[in-house]
């Protein structure tokens, strides 16, 4: 099975309170699932690897063969492409976790979308930042 994951993390201050909203579409565009979790205290880098990491963790879950990965952060996309090395040493293990979690799927692609493509991830961690 193929599957869109659309991940964003959010951090209100850089360092500050901190969340991550995942939404799980198949490729008819049909919801699988919808997650959000406040994380603490961290940055907003972190906080967008940990919501892929939560992506990534959802679609093993759900027995996925392939990703697309849609996320805002360029930095983030650029880094898991490999256009850019990982050199902030508190991102490092979170990019590896990603590596790790990629090989279970036949095939993994992260690609960089607008703010505006990607309201819902974004409104799920909002959700889970209010509720703190």
């Amino acid at each position: 099975m193929e599957i869109k994951i659309y991940t964003d993390g959010a951090s209100r201050g850089n360092p500050g309170k901190a969340a991550v909203g995942v939404i799980i579409y198949d490729l008819d565009g049909q919801i699988l699932k919808k997650d959000n979790e406040y994380i603490g205290v961290t940055t907003n880098n972190v906080a967008e690897y940990k919501a892929v990491i939560r992506g990534l963790e959802l679609a093993v879950g759900l027995g996925a063969s392939g990703v697309k990965l849609y996320a805002d952060s360029q930095l983030l996309v650029k880094q898991l492409s490999g256009e850019y090395r990982v050199k902030n040493e508190g991102l490092k293990p979170l990019y590896e976790n990603v590596k790790a979690l990629t090989r279970n799927f036949k095939n993994f692609a992260a690609i960089h979308i607008p703010r505006e493509q990607n309201k819902e991830a974004d409104k799920l961690a909002n959700m889970a930042l209010d509720s703190q």
